[in-house]
């Protein structure tokens, strides 16, 4: 994992504001079925550790910031998100992780498909177990 997992949006705004388009198979490598968004958060909280067998999800921070941790098994990252017009590819078998949320902090997730807690991996030794093979 590298800067390889984040994604570039052209801002489409004119001297009225920004605009952002996201469009399924098209910016966002998938077609989404699951958009949820995180927003006041209390200070000194984090929120994911765990990592999803099958689903794929892009991260934008829309408003204020927060750092995110990608961690495959054999590369621990860490990215801060801190503009609308930048996303991260979260894959499948990705540990993630999110920490320090700006008080103004909007992440919005799509998601390639439907919420299904049977795909969660929620312990990390258990993910280093299935990575491994």
């Amino acid at each position: 994992m590298t800067t390889k997992n984040l994604i570039n949006f052209k801002s489409l705004g004119d001297a009225r504001g920004d605009l952002v388009a996201l469009e399924s198979e098209r910016n966002i490598p998938f077609h989404v079925k699951r958009v949820y968004y995180l927003f006041g958060t209390n200070s000194g909280e984090s929120r994911g550790y765990h990592a999803h067998k099958k689903l794929r999800q892009v991260a934008i921070c829309v408003a204020g910031k927060c750092r995110m941790v990608l961690d495959d098994g054999k590369i621990r990252d860490e990215f801060w998100l801190s503009q609308p017009t930048v996303g991260i590819m979260i894959d499948q078998l990705v540990w993630h992780e999110m920490h320090d949320f700006s008080d103004d902090c909007v992440l919005l997730v799509l998601a390639d498909d439907y919420y299904d807690e049977s795909d969660y991996v929620r312990d990390y030794d258990n993910f280093i177990k299935q990575v491994s093979f």
